[in-house]
C-alpha cells in the first residue's frame, strides 16, 4: 500500500508519472473523492494529497477496506470529471460501477446498512 495515490490514478488515466501538466487538476479531483470516501467512513479523516508522496497506505491506515475497491472508486470518479467518456452508454456503465462500489464500501464500514 506504499503506492503513490497521484501516480496510480495518473497511470489508470493513461498518463505517465513524469508528465505533470495536469497534476494540479488531478490532485483537486482526487482530494474531492477522498473526502467523499471519508464522509462514508473510509480513510483517514481530513486526509488530502499535495503531491506524489501521499500513499494509499497513508489514506487507509487502520481501515479494513479493500485497496482495490477504494482505488477503483477514486479512479472512476476522477475519470468522469477529468476525462469523461464520449459514449453515454460507457458513462452510464461507469456511473453504475461508482454507485455499486460506493454502496459496497459503505456496507464494509457500516455493516448495519446491509
Amino acid at each position: 500500500m506504499g503506492e503513490s495515490i497521484l501516480d496510480s490514478i495518473k497511470k489508470l488515466l493513461g498518463l505517465p508519472p513524469e508528465y505533470t501538466n495536469f497534476d494540479q487538476d488531478i490532485t483537486i479531483h482526487i482530494n474531492t473523492y477522498l473526502g467523499v470516501l471519508n464522509q462514508m467512513g473510509v480513510g483517514t479523516e481530513g486526509f488530502v494529497i499535495e503531491d506524489r508522496s501521499a500513499t494509499w497506505g497513508d489514506f487507509l491506515a487502520g481501515h479494513s477496506v479493500s485497496l482495490y475497491e477504494v482505488k477503483t472508486y477514486v479512479y472512476l470518479r476522477v475519470k468522469m470529471v477529468f476525462d469523461p467518456p464520449s459514449s453515454s452508454l460507457v458513462a452510464d456503465a461507469i456511473k453504475t460501477n461508482i454507485d455499486e462500489l460506493g454502496w459496497r464500501l459503505n456496507v464494509k464500514v457500516d455493516p448495519e446498512m446491509d
